[in-house]
């Protein structure tokens, strides 16, 4: 089972506007609401490519309610604690001719709610599964968090992965991560530099693998992704296309690196997987089906996905 953990998850609300302006009443063209955060996508696309998944964190209020539809309208499983007060985060994602996102800031988590999760956490996890640590965190926890799940799994024989930033990443670091997945604006910020090419990310992966991580993947939009490992580097350029939704494609990329990697056992296959993954979410107005990830995994890797039954579910 691969588990997914949203601390703080969102209902997003996509609004198409033309020609936006400041100051004035704007009219939306199109809008939509999802499920958002992080973990919630990973489990999305995991569970549309026919992989077991749970989605796990905290919701709240009117807003988590409707988190929790659109989760099980998919029939994604999801195991969330329920929050008393408050209410989970909206987020607003504005499209226009250029592209704005408003967060909000989500719920407070008390002890006593940390306490229940990581006791539903403890009574979840076996040898074997998969953990991913996922996004950001509300105001009210700190931002060692990430490392006290780590801690509380340590002896649990299971894979760990963190898709964070800054000190969020940072404070899983001495668990050893399975595998970590920055992209390339984030891993240049650990380190106060910028990341422009793929020498440049495998440098700064294997300095991210001395404080820690096992395995880094690190996307880099259109120039591709570097997976660095303990024996190997391994690099793709990405496919051609418009870019029509950002949202959600790093989360793609983590989702299909772990199909790839436990379909296949092996990493080369891993990230072809998340890669395909991460484009045709790029390339969609939503996350990507499992019809999209398919269609640009042959097309970027045609001589692999003729020898491979593409269908195999894991």
């Amino acid at each position: 089972m691969i588990y997914t953990v949203t601390l703080n998850p969102s209902l997003d609300y996509l609004v198409s506007v033309n020609d936006f302006r400041e100051g004035i009443v704007n009219r939306t063209a199109n809008e939509a609401v999802f499920a958002g955060g992080k973990g919630i996508n990973v489990s999305l696309v995991l569970h549309e490519l026919g992989a077991e998944t749970m989605a796990l964190g905290f919701l709240a209020g009117f807003t988590g309610d409707e988190i929790a539809k659109k989760i099980s309208e998919t029939g994604c499983r999801e195991d969330f604690i329920r929050l008393k007060k408050g209410f989970s985060r909206i987020n607003i994602k504005l499209k226009s001719e250029t592209e704005t996102e408003i967060n909000g800031m989500g719920a407070d988590i008390s002890e006593d709610d940390m306490a229940r999760f990581l006791i539903n956490l403890d009574n979840k996890l076996e040898e074997g599964d998969v953990l991913v640590l996922s996004g950001s965190v509300p105001r009210s926890l700190d931002s060692s968090v990430y490392g006290w799940i780590a801690e509380r799994v340590k002896n649990k024989r299971i894979l760990l992965v963190a898709d964070a930033t800054g000190a969020l990443l940072k404070a899983v670091l001495p668990y050893r991560p399975f595998l970590v997945k920055p992209n390339h604006h984030e891993l240049g910020a650990l380190f106060g530099v910028s990341i422009e090419t793929h020498t440049d990310a495998i440098f700064y992966s294997k300095s991210l693998q001395e404080m820690g991580a096992v395995n880094v993947l690190v996307s880099m939009a259109e120039k591709g992704a570097v997976l660095v490992t303990k024996d190997a580097v391994y690099e793709t350029d990405a496919p051609k296309g418009t870019v029509l939704n950002s949202v959600g494609a790093g989360d793609s990329m983590v989702a299909g690196f772990l199909f790839g990697f436990l379909r296949e056992k092996n990493f080369d296959a891993a990230l072809h997987w998340g890669v395909a993954a991460g484009s045709a979410s790029a390339f969609s107005e939503n996350l990507a089906t499992k019809a999209e990830i398919l269609q640009m995994y042959e097309k970027m890797y045609l001589s692999d996905a003729k020898n491979s039954n593409l269908n195999k579910n894991i």
